[in-house]
């Protein structure tokens, strides 16, 4: 096969494809990878990484998660928390029972001292077998550096500016990949690792295999954004104190909120708690949408005229009657119990597995055991169904080993896709100059795409402004100065 095509036979061969078209979105291109590059590999590597989260804490974690079975039965799961709360003073904010035979069970702990400590027991003989920081395991710490927690809200709002111009970068990239009658470099590539000709077409073909996976994972990626994610779920999830549309709240709410106390799934991260003790009115529409009390009537006894006796008040179910309560109920195993805040709080219990199906969150009313709401996947509306099902992919948690290949495979490509443009870009850049793309000799066509990409910047406000401040760093930069072709 020809290997010999130049620079020059290479924009050569773009001039007769729409020449001005064909600038103005390479310009565009090429300046979203210029932004966009270094932090698509930071997301490439920690998300790779994170894809294996389970298997990773239970390496770094193995003598804090696992427990060697025993012959008697586990302890109960007051028994457990009152071992953990012994051994660091505090209160129980939230308990997680074993998982399965081999599994420790976790007590959320907020010490005396101010710290909430995750302390680990062993359920056949009741002892602390250690302590992670609240959400410090070595797989947490890959997904708080895979969004930049650690960093602060201004550079998570540079990672969702670099997943809405990797979106650009796919939409611009698919148009400079279409063959128009050429055959070289649209499936293969030419050249070799000396020539420039051969990482611009590695550059093409890894795009082309990842490029859709690249645009599914910015999109997913999207609802955990530090302003439109946080737009985007209130608007989903602002009515019906906080749930999804297709979830129906019947019963008298708080104003605190699940996430309070978790990480819940992302469909619930405004959703409030409802209120215990409320059973004396006029009852409630469950989940399914049937009235009932909690069987319970409220009555006065009465003795011939004697005054009336003022009932006791209501003593509160204990942890073993609520983590029996969501057993009987079925919840799937490694479900957490988020314990009452107050007088008027409840019992959530919440499980949000691989398997969507499985996922749910049930309140209990803290003093009947009742179930005052219980939601699973199926009860959301069809946008909380997608935005989960996207979000549930993108984790790599809803087709098993199939969907963590797949997105380690992507993963891999994407860091290719920038290296390959990285060198690229460094065998075709003039010596000592930037060497951005030549501008269109049609002025009003460069204005023209701008504006076409604005549209998708107005559904994005960061995006849109950050393109807006691009665009006038280019014109400040290159007005005055007309390109060689």
């Amino acid at each position: 096969m020809t290997t010999s095509l130049t620079h020059n036979g290479l924009r050569a061969e773009r001039e007769r494809r729409s020449p001005d078209l064909y600038r103005a979105v390479w310009r565009w291109h090429f300046y979203a990878g210029l932004l966009v590059l270094p932090f698509l590999i930071w997301l490439a590597v920690t998300g790779g990484l994170y894809v294996f989260k389970n298997q990773i804490d239970g390496f770094f974690h193995q003598r804090l998660l696992t427990v060697a079975q025993a012959a008697t039965p586990a302890r109960a799961p007051t028994e457990l928390a009152a071992a953990a709360l012994a051994a660091h003073p505090g209160t129980l904010v939230k308990y997680t029972p074993p998982a399965s035979a081999t599994r420790s069970a976790e007590a959320l702990v907020a010490t005396t001292a101010g710290e909430r400590l995750a302390v680990f027991v062993d359920p056949y003989r009741a002892q602390v077998l250690g302590t992670l920081p609240d959400g410090g395991s070595v797989a947490w710490t890959i997904r708080k550096l895979h969004s930049l927690k650690y960093f602060g809200p201004v550079a998570r709002g540079a990672i969702e500016i670099a997943a809405g111009w990797a979106i650009l970068l796919v939409l611009t990239g698919i148009y400079l990949w279409w063959p128009r009658g050429r055959s070289g470099g649209v499936v293969s590539v030419r050249g070799t690792p000396a020539k420039r000709l051969f990482w611009r077409d590695l550059h093409a073909v890894t795009g082309l295999g990842v490029g859709g996976m690249l645009l599914f994972l910015s999109i997913t990626g999207m609802p955990w954004s530090v302003l439109w994610g946080n737009q985007i779920n209130q608007w989903a999830n602002g009515h019906n104190y906080g749930y999804p549309a297709g979830v129906r709240v019947q019963v008298p709410m708080s104003d605190m909120k699940l996430a309070d106390g978790e990480t819940p799934a992302w469909s619930l991260q405004q959703a409030r708690l409802p209120e215990s003790g409320h059973e004396e009115h006029e009852g409630h529409e469950d989940h399914d949408g049937h009235s009932g009390h909690d069987g319970h009537e409220g009555h006065m006894a009465h003795a011939g005229h004697a005054a009336p006796q003022m009932p006791a008040p209501p003593s509160a179910l204990s942890l073993d009657q609520a983590v029996a309560a969501f057993d009987r109920l079925g919840l799937a195993p490694g479900y957490a119990v988020q314990m009452p805040r107050g007088a008027q709080g409840v019992y959530s219990g919440s499980v949000y597995p691989g398997d969507l199906s499985r996922q749910r969150v049930v309140h209990l009313d803290q003093y009947s055991g009742k179930p005052l709401l219980d939601m699973s996947y199926a009860d959301y509306g069809p946008m909380g169904r997608a935005l989960e099902w996207g979000i549930n992919v993108h984790l790599g948690m809803e087709w098993g080993v199939f969907n963590q290949a797949l997105l380690v495979v992507t993963c891999l490509g994407i860091v290719l896709l920038c290296a390959s443009a990285a060198v690229m870009w460094w065998k075709r850049r003039p010596a000592g100059r930037l060497g951005v793309p030549p501008q269109p000799a049609n002025r009003k066509l460069q204005a023209g795409v701008l504006a076409l990409l604005l549209v998708g910047g107005a559904l994005f406000p960061l995006v849109g402004a950050s393109m807006l401040v691009m665009a006038l760093l280019d014109w400040l930069a290159f007005a005055r100065r007309v390109q060689p072709a």
